[in-house]
């Protein structure tokens, strides 16, 4: 269980800096497509890099807590023994 604990908070804390980077140093970059003016390559390419990170993160951390939580009902449902 401290595994699944630390996966998770591991990868909630990766979703946070990189949401937190994406807003300082990309706050206004859209996709190209939907761009009025022009864009800095270098900033089209962090933050699909910083947007990249902020889903794997969320995804690992929903599937570990997922994890925890079954493993957790299936304890309870078995009457502690595992």
């Amino acid at each position: 269980m401290k595994a699944g604990w630390t996966i998770f908070w591991f990868a909630a804390l990766s979703f946070v800096v990189s949401v937190g980077a994406a807003q300082l140093l990309v706050p206004d970059v859209v996709p190209i497509g939907y761009s009025e003016e022009a864009q800095a390559s270098w900033a089209v390419l962090t933050a699909f890099l910083l947007r990249a990170i902020e889903l794997t993160a969320a995804w690992v951390a929903i599937i570990a807590l997922a994890v925890i939580l079954g493993a957790w009902a299936r304890r309870r449902l078995r009457g502690g023994a595992l």
